[in-house]
């Protein structure tokens, strides 16, 4: 396959599944603004914007400080920045298109059914606006987005011949979700740290992360309803039955790159890596230590799994030119 194909369908599957991320975590905000108290809100938006590497737009300070930081940017603005804003690269507007954008130009590459079903959600996500969803129910509309891509992941499934562009299109997607997941649960502990002793308990704050990652009902199931930060980081990194766990995007990702051919670059070095980071997270992984223990090892799968990015880059893209995917 073509390094410019390759790229391009990876980061199509890496932009989709990055879109979807950041709706299920929109869609638990705005629930709370329903009922919840401050602190709490706030807990969620700093969340959100620590994950991605960000500040809110207005606060000059770090996240995780005092409430005043975030009344500079009440929750439509903040929604509307991560949602609609085009010069935030990491909006959903901007994710969505971007992913649309890789699989126009790799139209070859995907089955037709793949091509118009990503269109008519394009559509009906363009025509949206902050104001309109903002009237009735803001959660609607992201359960919706959210709703499209699974289409979108179902229709793939499908429809698209197993060749070497779905097996890179499904490495994009779970390339994506380990790290976002990594990002995500490393800024919920440590914001969840600096409020230790504040009023956001600590269930409500870690049920909330479990909703984010769809994982409540797996989590009673093991563990009854008493939340214990230690048992949820457990399920969400080291759980294989869970989808959106890290152990099971771990494994995926082992499982497509062991399908994809040797190509002329590290690819041996980037399959080494991936299958020696999924043993070590289903050996080495300090259940029954402490949360510091959790974090160091979660910070140190965070930094090879970009080495790991980089060995893919590597052996499959290796030109700077014009028309490239869009990244």
């Amino acid at each position: 396959m073509l390094s410019r194909s390759a790229e391009g369908l990876y980061w199509t599957g890496r932009y989709l599944e990055r879109t979807d991320h950041l709706c299920r975590l929109l869609r638990v905000q705005v629930e709370t603004l329903v009922d919840r108290p401050v602190r709490e809100i706030h807990f969620g938006w700093r969340r959100i914007y620590a994950s991605l590497g960000r500040l809110p737009p207005g606060a000059n300070v770090a996240l995780g400080g005092a409430d005043d930081d975030l009344t500079l940017a009440d929750a439509y603005t903040l929604a509307d920045h991560l949602t609609f804003e085009r010069t935030n690269p990491d909006s959903v507007r901007n994710g969505f298109s971007m992913a649309r954008e890789n699989a126009r130009q790799m139209r070859h590459c995907i089955s037709a059914e793949f091509w118009t079903t990503f269109n008519l959600a394009w559509l009906r996500f363009k025509s949206r606006r902050i104001e309109e969803i903002w009237k009735t129910a803001p959660e609607t509309f992201y359960t919706e987005v959210s709703r499209d891509i699974d289409t979108l992941g179902g229709v793939a499934a499908t429809t698209m011949y197993r060749d070497e562009g779905w097996r890179f299109l499904e490495l994009g997607r779970y390339t994506e979700r380990a790290m976002l997941m990594l990002a995500l649960v490393l800024a919920h502990l440590a914001i969840w740290r600096r409020q230790a002793g504040e009023s956001v308990r600590a269930d409500d704050s870690w049920s909330s992360l479990l909703r984010v990652c769809q994982a409540v009902d797996a989590y009673r199931r093991r563990h009854g309803v008493e939340v214990r930060p230690a048992r949820v980081i457990d399920l969400l990194v080291n759980d294989p039955r869970l989808p959106r766990s890290l152990c099971h995007s771990f494994a995926m990702t082992v499982a497509e790159l062991q399908a994809l051919p040797i190509g002329p670059g590290p690819m041996a070095d980037a399959r080494r890596l991936a299958s020696q980071m999924g043993t070590a997270l289903r050996n080495d992984w300090p259940a029954g230590s402490s949360l510091d223990a959790r974090e160091a090892c979660l910070r140190t799968l965070q930094a090879r799994f970009l080495t790991l990015h980089g060995l893919v880059m590597a052996a499959y893209v290796g030109y700077d030119a014009d028309g490239a995917p869009v990244r």
